[in-house]
């Protein structure tokens, strides 16, 4: 099968497409033929080696200390039912289902193999490109806004970095929840901030949120430009402050009104996400699709912190 390949850590010119051998579906796994597959933030760090500060030797421990362990990168995606492994009922061939592969990754590829238990439906109403956009992002600002936060009706709610993957969603699910939202992002993307439901945007290179006299019941930091104590000064009493990209020292740091940490990969928060898309009560933004012949092009889009919402590539 043909696949991205990163055997060494560096620019995105690493990537490379090859031939490589086609995964079996071991005891409880489903061999997928991926049909998309998001190129992430996530991704990005991996390849580049470039991981938030304090986490260089713990990630390197984990993804590999000279080169990448898993040189398949890719950790949401969508696509059919191939095979099944031993164990696997419920499923069959020509299911679509999508999912994520944690730390294993290795969806950037025309198949993956994926823990049954890992594997959501795909709705008919939602494209192969949607799922694979929705679930790293979605799941991620679902957790820490539903379950970290406790968002709701009343809820003012800030997002730091609203014209991201996670930021397009966080914006999307405040306003679903009940939230009234204010979006920090770029002047270019001020129009998409209100189009996803941001009551008001502040635009960063105008002063941004160092100017703001504004408190919000919840800040969620998409970017990880905000400190422990910058973020704590846009806060109304009980208010809560979500990094979801933070550094080692603000992960220790992070207790009572202060959140870090990573975010789960649940079916059941991909089924909800899903269940939202399919009703066209959430969008998924798209920012560029690619087939895998381009997989420079979509780690070079990641690197330039400028992407909108969502790059996927099509094996």
């Amino acid at each position: 099968m043909r696949a991205a390949v990163t055997d060494r850590y560096g620019a995105p010119e690493v990537v490379r497409v090859a031939e490589v051998a086609r995964p079996r579906p071991r005891t409880g796994q489903v061999l997928v033929r991926v049909r998309a597959a998001a190129v992430t933030s996530a991704d990005s760090r991996i390849r580049g080696a470039r991981f938030p500060a304090g986490f260089g030797v713990p990630a390197r421990l984990m993804f590999g200390v000279r080169r990448p362990r898993r040189g398949i990168l890719g950790g949401s995606f969508s696509g059919v039912v191939d095979q099944l492994g031993p164990g696997v009922g419920g499923l069959a061939p020509g299911d679509e289902v999508c999912g994520m592969t944690g730390v294993a990754l290795g969806a950037h590829a025309e198949y993956v193999a994926v823990r049954a238990d890992r594997l959501a439906r795909k709705p008919t109403q939602v494209t192969h490109e949607q799922a694979a956009g929705l679930l790293f992002g979605g799941s991620t600002a679902l957790f820490f806004l539903r379950d970290k936060a406790n968002v709701g009706p009343g809820t003012s709610v800030l997002v730091n970095g609203a014209s991201g993957a996670i930021g397009t969603n966080a914006v999307q699910l405040a306003r679903h929840l009940g939230a009234t939202v204010t979006a920090v992002t770029s002047t270019a993307n001020h129009a998409l901030a209100s189009r996803l439901g941001a009551e008001r945007v502040i635009d960063y290179a105008d002063g941004g949120l160092a100017a703001s006299t504004e408190r919000f019941d919840v800040v969620l930091d998409a970017v990880g430009n905000l400190s422990i104590d910058s973020g704590r000064r846009l806060l109304r009493t009980g208010g809560r402050l979500l990094l979801v990209v933070a550094s080692l020292g603000q992960t220790i740091r992070a207790r009572g009104d202060v959140v870090a940490g990573a975010a789960p990969e649940r079916v059941a928060d991909f089924e909800f996400l899903l269940r939202l898309v399919a009703r066209d009560e959430i969008t998924v933004v798209l920012d560029q699709a690619h087939d895998l012949d381009g997989i420079v092009e979509a780690h070079r889009r990641v690197d330039t912190g400028h992407k909108v919402g969502n790059i996927v590539v099509r094996p």
